[in-house]
């Protein structure tokens, strides 16, 4: 439980109290001053059965289920929140310190003309994130929150200042280092607008600085108790055109995300981190184009300096790589890399117009994306009287390949009622250092070619059938891969309430025979508004799930499960 459950158990227990107070003065009160209550819940509980041919484990449980619901109450300038986990067990797949229940968010918020105050669980971004973000991803059970107090003002039209203070919520209690921040961000048109009110191009300028405080209780190391980064960024936006472009350094920050053990000898890292991200598109009538990239130097920035995966990160490393929803492109996903990388993304979409000869009598969106990255070619400065581990890099040189991704999307719509999606990926992953940080590692790079053909016939109003045929073909046999795979799915919509699906994945190029197995799952579900309730049965293959670059590990599992969410 919370480790500062007593006052935080007094704060949220006189947040209750109001909100129920608030509840009995909307029940009681038709007139508006009464404020308003919304909320959301959601409940996912699977039964698991143990099976061998696919690697599930055996569960003692028998069943897990993970639930959260928020609770949010406002009323003019104020409002407030709590929300309410449990995990009885967790489920398979999230970390199993996940585990228990209690009141994991609660805030309360005052928003005036000059000043906006959070006082509680804290969500807040400055920039692209390269230096500070907190989210929550109920998908990942990622929620680096800071438990604090923030405070936001906007003194003059045009500039806003922000400032925060706080520890970071892990699991269900708070992380050793305390967080501290500052941005501020000027939008000059606004700021100007009796002179810039006419000029068409907009700009918007921003700077940041975080700091990290945490003692150095490492006998053999001497560690800074005090990280520091800052960061600026410009925002230049013309009609169709926008760009984003955002720096940011980090000062030394020996941790354990780049410690390195050269012949039984710990090594730390004291070499400043660095990260550019810059972000360019354009838009018009029929045509799209967006250009990324970025470059990540020893950016892994942590409340705790001994904390691991995904857990007390203060920042946020934008993805440029494709977030498929298809579960062959999906695969083998590509999670950034914040000890180094360079890489970038490319896209075009075209919408050919109807009537024309590719177009034809609906028309037609095409889709080309590539994206790719690399490690950073690290020169090592040698001295051996030190455990200190420093290098140098340039910007004209790349390390290994680690990822890319190559594809083409097709979505035409051939008569009203019929219509199709069809796609083709050619994609390439370094598993040893994408999936296991091992640069020599046992496994063979992947190279996949990918094919996806989706179909719906919408046979009346709210009435559909779609059937997704997807294929994958993998050049390399190691076991770790499973080789090729080919998937069916058909899934009916009778009406605007209710579903029924049925999905096979197919490992037929394993390269032990035996384990050349069909994974079989079977789902139905009822929607009524704001309510959805869904049922499934079958066999799910082991993979990595991610979320805007941030993964986990799924492992194989064999059952049933329901997922019921519901808002208000």
């Amino acid at each position: 439980m919370l480790k500062y459950s007593f006052k935080s158990s007094i704060s949220a227990t006189f947040l209750l109290i109001c909100l129920l107070n608030a509840f009995n003065a909307k029940a009681q009160s038709t007139h508006n001053d009464a404020g308003s209550v919304t909320g959301y819940f959601q409940i996912d509980a699977q039964y698991y059965k143990a099976d061998s041919l696919i690697g599930a484990p055996d569960v003692p449980e028998k069943m897990l289920s993970n639930a959260f619901g928020n609770i949010n109450y406002s009323k003019g300038k104020f409002s407030a929140g709590i929300r309410y986990e449990a995990y009885n067990n967790v489920m398979q797949g999230f970390d199993s310190r996940y585990k228990g229940q209690g009141i994991t968010n609660r805030f309360v918020r005052y928003q005036d003309q000059l000043l906006d105050i959070t006082v509680g669980n804290i969500y807040e971004q400055f920039g692209s994130g390269l230096i500070f973000r907190t989210y929550y991803e109920p998908g990942l059970l990622f929620d680096n929150s800071l438990d604090g107090i923030r405070v936001i003002s906007n003194p003059v039209k045009g500039l806003t200042f922000k400032g925060v203070v706080g520890k970071q919520r892990t699991f269900f209690t708070v992380g050793p280092g305390i967080v501290r921040g500052f941005d501020g961000e000027l939008n000059i048109n606004e700021a100007l607008d009796t002179i810039a009110k006419n000029i068409k191009t907009k700009v918007i300028i921003g700077g940041s600085f975080m700091s990290i405080y945490q003692a150095d209780q490492n006998p053999d190391f001497k560690l800074p108790e005090n990280v520091g980064a800052y960061s600026g960024r410009i925002n230049i936006i013309r009609e169709g055109f926008n760009f984003f472009g955002e720096y940011a350094q980090k000062e030394n920050d020996p941790s354990l995300a780049n410690t390195s053990i050269v012949g039984g000898k710990t090594y730390y890292s004291y070499q400043k981190g660095e990260a550019i991200f810059v972000s360019s598109s354009f838009a018009t009538k029929g045509f799209s184009f967006l250009l990324q990239a970025k470059r990540i130097d020893n950016m892994s920035f942590r409340s705790d300096r001994d904390a691991s995966l995904q857990n007390l990160l203060v920042n946020y490393l934008p993805a440029t790589t494709k977030q498929h929803t298809y579960l062959m492109p999906a695969y083998s996903p590509y999670a950034t890399q914040p000890t180094g990388e360079v890489g970038g993304l490319a896209e075009m979409q075209f919408k050919l117009k109807k009537g024309s000869p590719l177009g034809g009598k609906y028309g037609m969106d095409i889709t080309i994306n590539y994206s790719q990255a690399s490690s950073l070619k690290q020169i090592n400065i040698d001295d051996s009287t030190t455990t200190s581990k420093l290098y140098r890099t340039n910007y004209s040189e790349i390390g290994s390949a680690l990822y890319h991704d190559f594809f083409v999307e097709i979505t035409k719509k051939f008569t009203k009622k019929f219509k199709g999606t069809f796609m083709y990926s050619n994609q390439f992953n370094n598993i040893n250092i994408v999936q296991h940080n091992t640069p020599r590692g046992p496994y063979k790079n992947v190279l996949a070619h990918i094919e996806v053909i989706d179909l719906t016939y919408k046979y009346k109003s709210n009435s559909a059938i779609r059937v997704e045929l997807q294929g994958m073909q993998r050049d390399n046999k190691d076991t770790l891969n499973l080789g090729s795979w080919a998937v069916g799915l058909i899934e009916w919509t009778p009406n605007s309430h209710i579903f029924v699906a049925a999905i096979d994945q197919y490992n037929y190029g394993n390269p032990v025979e035996s384990l050349r197995l069909h994974y079989f799952y079977f789902s139905t579900g009822y929607t009524s508004g704001p309510h959805r309730i869904a049922l499934s049965y079958g066999k799910q293959r082991a993979g990595i799930f991610c979320v805007g670059g941030v993964c986990r590990t799924v492992p194989a599992s064999n059952g049933f499960a329901i997922s019921i969410t519901s808002s208000f």
